[in-house]
């Protein structure tokens, strides 16, 4: 017998699949975990030996849910996911992918709804984009030097870009004509057959276009009537693929539409739907119970297969000045935010007729939103004048006699992106947060790694839902198992999208981390800034907590231990695209046998 690569050592192993955890020593060879044994492995003198005593030794996590599609072509090792535990990221969310637009459209349409400089994302794709359709991609992401292994949706904003144009694609008068049509869907199979994951929508008007030319307007898949969105999810049904979207937050909620074409009644199969996002809104605290409620009677009794994506952390964002997507949802907020210039914005700032309006929507309890505008709920963590750094915009107000909005607004055009504030607009209440992380309506995601660099860090919500979770069976409180919980991070995540991951049984691609139960502790709350070069030394808030996650494997390689990563990380190749359905070969060209149960 050849030695092996790697042996991790005496670890409470987690096979990702819910199992009670055991103790066992695990030789790796060749990406593939060959044995899972009780007697100890021998070690030659290549073996990287990680000692995992005391720890836990489980699956690599999934994170179902981010925007790393331009920062993966310059920074492919993608760390600040990595660092964590991370050994599968799904691209081309919410409508956003970058196969099939051109560089400045792409920027267009991710930049302003993503918060990622667009600059930087036009020259990316610039320099990068050399593809022409799905197949080029998957080439192209596996040319790359990827920390990770990928997998992808295709944006259904990017296809609709494509076909119509961004001008007409953004057009409510616009009705795609059935030759328009079928080469969406024709460019959607395209995708399929090339291994994506599905396609990926967005329905919410919020979410907004970047540059000059139709900056303001929605996203393109927004202006899509249902009878395009059928024709898609046949395809998708047919296939056996994925719809991933969010319904609208108005006073027209479309959220019944998606539940009948999740259905299978009348038809061969359901279609699987992930609809963001299931949360306990401070806006709305009643309609956690709808969260907890619909998708297990859907999936029941109306032949669903639909899931919530939910973000297992206090949902706590941060903003610069006025720069914070949540003002999308209303018109005041938009106005402001459709400014590029600061002279400009902070005029409309001050007008008298203009606090007026924002007044009357922060006032107006019977609109629909995200944001539960709240100023008394909103914290002034960075300012100039430090006198006021933790203090609410309700509370500067009442000292200066004039209403939260004016006293906010105020600030921001004095102070520009000098004032940086926090509130938190879901998932505050303990009790809930548990009951959502344990339904199974529910999925772990929504992270949103590689966007909202200003406003949030969640790379390591996997390490902090596991916190919690250890915290209590400590506490004799317990919501979820630890084994469940795992299995909810990585197996029970890898099964439904369809995709080789979240396993760490003999005959698996070896994709583990090693976590430290002791590092389980408040550090995993911490947010820290960190320079991204790629985007033009933008400071990126970032998580560090290297007590926790001491250990991650990727395809076979050791690639990070005990807070650095190893050489030749983000210039040799460990992870590679997963294609939808089917094993993935290891990263040195050996297809790995079928996992063992």
């Amino acid at each position: 017998m050849s030695e092996f690569d790697i042996v991790v050592n005496g670890g409470l192993w987690f096979d990702g699949t819910g199992t009670d955890g055991q103790l066992r020593n695990l030789g790796i060879r060749d990406g593939v975990v060959v044995t899972v044994s009780t007697a100890a492995l021998p070690v030659g003198p290549d073996t990287e030996v990680i000692d995992a005593a005391g720890k836990w030794v489980l699956p690599g996590f999934v994170d179902v849910h981010t925007h790393y599609d331009a920062e993966a072509l310059v920074s492919p090792g993608l760390p600040e996911s990595v660092r964590h535990g991370v050994t599968t990221v799904v691209l081309g969310n919410c409508s956003l992918s970058t196969v099939y637009s051109t560089p400045r459209e792409c920027a267009d349409l991710f930049s302003r709804v993503e918060a990622v400089p667009r600059e930087s994302v036009l020259r990316i794709l610039e320099e990068n984009k050399t593809w022409r359709g799905p197949a080029e991609y998957v080439d192209a992401l596996n040319a790359l030097p990827l920390g990770p292994n990928v997998a992808g949706f295709i944006g259904h904003s990017d296809i609709r870009t494509h076909v119509l144009g961004l001008g007409r694609g953004t057009d409510k008068k616009t009705k795609p004509t059935a030759a328009e049509l079928d080469r969406m869907g024709s460019m959607l199979i395209e995708a399929i057959d090339a291994g994506f994951l599905g396609l990926s929508s967005m329905t919410n008007a919020l979410d907004k276009i970047d540059g000059d030319e139709y900056r303001s307007r929605s996203l393109p898949s927004t202006y899509a009537r249902w009878r395009e969105f059928r024709f898609l999810n046949r395809i998708l049904r047919d296939r056996g693929k994925i719809l991933q979207s969010a319904p609208t937050i108005n006073l027209h909620p479309n959220v019944a539409a998606f539940f009948v074409e999740s259905s299978a009644i009348g038809r061969k199969k359901a279609l699987k739907t992930s609809l963001l996002s299931g949360a306990d809104s401070k806006a709305y605290p009643a309609i956690v119970y709808f969260m907890l409620t619909a998708a297990p009677l859907l999936n029941r009794f109306a032949k669903t297969n639909f899931r919530w994506q939910h973000l297992p952390v206090p949902f706590t964002v941060y903003a610069d000045g006025i720069d914070l997507v949540v003002f999308e949802e209303f018109g005041a907020g938009a106005a402001a935010l459709h400014l590029k210039n600061e002279v400009e914005r902070n005029a409309l700032l001050q007008d008298e007729d203009y606090r007026r309006w924002f007044r009357k929507d922060y006032d107006n309890k019977f609109s629909p939103r995200i944001w539960h505008r709240n100023f008394y709920d909103a914290v002034i963590v960075g300012c100039p004048d430090e006198t006021l750094i933790g203090k609410t915009f309700g509370r500067v107000g009442d000292e200066r006699g004039v209403h939260p909005v004016d006293a906010y607004l105020d600030l921001v055009v004095e102070y520009g992106k000098a004032l940086r504030w926090r509130t938190t607009v879901a998932n505050h209440r303990p009790k809930f947060a548990d009951k959502l992380a344990a339904s199974p309506g529910v999925q772990m995601g929504f992270g949103d790694a590689g966007a909202h660099l200003r406003n949030m860090a969640f790379y390591n919500y996997p390490i902090r839902l596991l916190k919690r979770v250890n915290d209590a069976r400590s506490s004799r409180k317990p919501f979820l198992t630890i084994e469940r919980a795992i299995h909810r991070l990585t197996g029970e995540l890898a099964d439904w999208y369809g995709i080789d991951a979240g396993h760490l049984r003999e005959g698996d691609r070896a994709d583990l981390v090693v976590i430290d139960p002791a590092g389980l502790d408040a550090s995993v709350d911490g947010l820290f800034e960190e320079s991204v070069p790629e985007y033009g030394g933008l400071r990126r808030m970032v998580n560090r907590n290297d007590a926790a996650a001491v250990a991650t494997v990727i395809n076979g390689r050791l690639v990070y231990r005990d807070g650095e990563f190893t050489p030749g990380f983000g210039v040799e190749k460990t992870g590679q695209f997963l294609p939808a359905g089917a094993k993935a070969p290891s990263v040195g060209g050996r297809v790995h046998a079928g996992a063992t149960v």
